[in-house]
This record gives structure tokens, C-alpha cells and sequence, in this order.
């Protein structure tokens, strides 16, 4: 795996950690897992980079860490964002929920210590109860975060087309490949928690896998296009000089 994903993954868990950080010993204790959880939701947007990596690689063109922000000369970086916006409107919703799974079972009351927060999770029905309906409903938003996003973002990223074609592209995926979308899925879960039981270091090395190997998956789903993304280059600037106005208005009356 190269190393320059690696490092480039580093952010993650520096992120998560930060969140963490901000979470214990506060009232906000209780949305440690939702926010640790929410890295499947926006995980396919948050690798764009990787993406871009997988592609130049594909085609034997240089790829070292820099080149990862390519991608911001994409000329899909419109429906790129306009579909990251969507991930992270579902990332909100999920939040939204999560907290209110937990008051209905916990009230409003916040945890005194992190000890007291484990103990009413894990020892009582109504922590039970938090763990199953809350882990139910983040496999519903797991999934729709994989239908959005699984082939959407590699998409744009390889080709030239708008977000909804994307986005139908996508949906197409994963219904006429249901069991694959599902494994990976579960893939996918199953390395997110290995990932981020160690202080969220282990993201450092799972997220590259996964990126790559989404690029990968991506590629087995979606017949290969003989069109694909042109290479933007920044067009040349003709000089002009104030000697040319007004004419430099109407540039094609020049001969």
C-alpha cells in the first residue's frame, strides 16, 4: 500500500480524536459512537482523493500524495459537492436521530463520567435497548449512504457527468448487484470499527484499503466508457494591451 495514502489518511483519525476529545466529560458524551459511526456515511466523499489516486495509477500517470487534490479541477466538482452536501445532510440527520434514540430512552439528563455512561449502556434495559434500535436505525442510514455514494463519487471522478446521472448510476448499481453491495457493505463496517477501536489510528491504514478497493469495486460494476473524464488544462491567456481598446471588445473583428 503506497505510503503517501497512508499519509494521507492521517487527518482522519487526528479528526476523530479531536471529536473525541471534544466528547468526553461533556453532555455530549453520548454521541461519540454517532459521530465515530458517521465516518461510513461520508466515508465515499471523504475519499475522493483516494479515488483520484486509484485513477492515475490506472492509467500509469504519476500519483503521489499532492495529486490527490486533482480532484478539485474535476470538471464535475459541481455534482462532486452537490452530492458531498447530500452525504452530509444525511450525516446531520443521523445525528439528529441518534440523540433522539438516546433521550427516549435516557432523558436529558447528561452523563456524570464516562464510567456512569458505560455502566447505564451497557447494564441496564434501557441502554439495551439504545444499543439495538440505534445500531437498527444506523444500518438503515449505512445503507442509504452506500447506494448514494458507493459508485457516484468514483464516477465523477472518472468521468464528465452530472450529479444525477451519478447518483441514478449508483442506485442501478447496488440494486442490480445486491449481494456484492451488501458484503462490501459489511466489508466495510466490519474495517471502520477495526479502524477506529484503536484511538482511530487503525483509519490511518483502513481507509486507504477501503478507498482503493472501492475504486476497484467500482470498476466491476460499471462498464468501462470510451469517454472518459478529459484532463483540464488551464487555457492560455492571450496578452493585451490598453493600446487595443477598445478592440480587445470584439475580438472577432481581429485579423
Amino acid at each position: 500500500m503506497p505510503t503517501h495514502a497512508i499519509f494521507l489518511c492521517a487527518v482522519y483519525p487526528v479528526i476523530g480524536l479531536v471529536l473525541a476529545w471534544l466528547a468526553f466529560g461533556y453532555p455530549f458524551l453520548p454521541l461519540v459512537y454517532p459521530l465515530a459511526s458517521g465516518f461510513a456515511l461520508v466515508g465515499p466523499f471523504a475519499a475522493l482523493g483516494l479515488y483520484e489516486l486509484s485513477r492515475r495509477r490506472e492509467a500509469g500517470l504519476e500519483s503521489s500524495a499532492s495529486h490527490a487534490f486533482d480532484v478539485l479541477q474535476s470538471s464535475s466538482i459541481g455534482a462532486i459537492a452537490a452530492l458531498g452536501c447530500l452525504l452530509l445532510v444525511v450525516f446531520g440527520i443521523w445525528i439528529a436521530v441518534a440523540d433522539a434514540i438516546y433521550v427516549a430512552n435516557f432523558g436529558y439528563a447528561s452523563p456524570t463520567s464516562l464510567g456512569q455512561f458505560a455502566h447505564d449502556v451497557l447494564t441496564t434495559p434501557a441502554g439495551w435497548n439504545l444499543i439495538i434500535v440505534g445500531n437498527g436505525v444506523g444500518l438503515l442510514f449505512a445503507a442509504l449512504a452506500l447506494t448514494i455514494g458507493v459508485v457516484s463519487f468514483p464516477l465523477l471522478v472518472d468521468r464528465d457527468v452530472g450529479a444525477a446521472v451519478a447518483l441514478l448510476t449508483s442506485i442501478q448499481a447496488v440494486i442490480k448487484n445486491p449481494l456484492t453491495m451488501a458484503v462490501w457493505g459489511l466489508i466495510v463496517a466490519v474495517l471502520l470499527v477495526i479502524g477506529l477501536l484503536p484511538f482511530f489510528l487503525g483509519l490511518t491504514v483502513v481507509l486507504p484499503v477501503l478507498g482503493h478497493s472501492t475504486w476497484h469495486l467500482y470498476r466491476k460494476v460499471v462498464e468501462a466508457d470510451a469517454s472518459p473524464r478529459p484532463q483540464l488544462r488551464p487555457r492560455a491567456q492571450e496578452r493585451r494591451y490598453a493600446a487595443d481598446f477598445p478592440a480587445a471588445l470584439f475580438p472577432w473583428g481581429k485579423k
